[in-house]
């Protein structure tokens, strides 16, 4: 491969550094006692596949299926779905028709509550088709329009604790400061604006309620969650950011233990 740009990616991997580096992430997982589960090698056939959140979302009941917007990940739904199948987990839904969604764009506030972005990755109808499974789990569901320069709805937001947020202020929607406050979180609001953006501080993923794992190179961002009582580890994912992703993009969470 020499040009990047067909693929998504902002500039072209070290696949040895590439590799590594996601060696090190799954590392850091199991040392938590986190299974990790892995494509086999002979599935992957796609740049972006590292990618997992973006190709399927968990609910309570089971999964559910993207439609992804970009033509270049068109097909990596097809891979995913049979590792779901063989992990023995339910899908609830593929979305079909003229939907589109990506896994990213829908955020789980609480238990019975959740976001779902459309925007440039997710349109209504794929949307619609989302929002109608949920409410049939007694999950209440926000639509959020998406703002200019946001891909996904995640990429702006990430709940870190039981009643704490993170946001990316210049990105995020009015109506998402809204339904926190009015659940009652605590908002964080990105600290510095390069973090924010060159270092996909945001790109995190919550271990547990108030306890983070973040891309390494993020100091302010580290230092303001510290401040609200987070734990934050770091690991360096910085060659496989340039696929357009960092760890929260990585990790498709497949199941959590329910809290205490």
């Amino acid at each position: 491969m020499k040009d990047p740009v067909p693929v998504l990616w902002t500039a072209l991997l070290d696949p040895g550094r590439a590799r590594e580096q996601h060696e090190t992430l799954c590392a850091y997982y199991r040392a938590q006692g986190t299974a990790v589960h892995l494509l086999e090698p002979g599935e992957v056939q796609y740049p972006n596949l590292y990618f997992l959140r973006d190709v399927f979302a968990m609910t309570p009941q089971g999964s559910i299926l993207s439609r992804l917007a970009g033509k270049a990940r068109a097909g990596e739904e097809q891979i995913v779905a049979k590792r779901l199948a063989l992990l023995g987990i339910p899908q609830l839904l593929s979305i079909y028709g003229d939907g589109l969604y990506e896994g990213p764009d829908l955020v789980f506030v609480a238990p019975e509550l959740a976001l779902v972005g459309t925007g440039i990755r997710t349109n209504l109808a794929g949307a619609l088709q989302i929002k109608w499974l949920l409410e049939t789990l007694q999950i209440e569901v926000h639509l959020i329009q998406t703002t200019y320069g946001c891909g996904h709805l995640d990429g702006v937001m990430n709940i870190v604790d039981r009643r704490k947020a993170i946001l990316y202020p210049t990105r995020v929607s009015y109506q998402v400061y809204d339904l926190l406050r009015c659940h009652g979180f605590t908002i964080i609001d990105l600290p510095d604006a390069r973090e924010a953006q060159e270092g996909m501080a945001i790109n995190m993923v919550a271990m547990a309620p108030g306890w983070v794992v973040m891309p390494a190179g993020n100091p302010q961002t580290r230092k303001t969650l510290g401040r609200h009582g987070l734990q934050c580890d770091e690991v360096d994912v910085s060659e496989l950011m340039k696929g357009g992703g960092a760890i929260h993009c990585m990790t498709g969470v497949l199941h959590r233990d329910p809290l205490s």
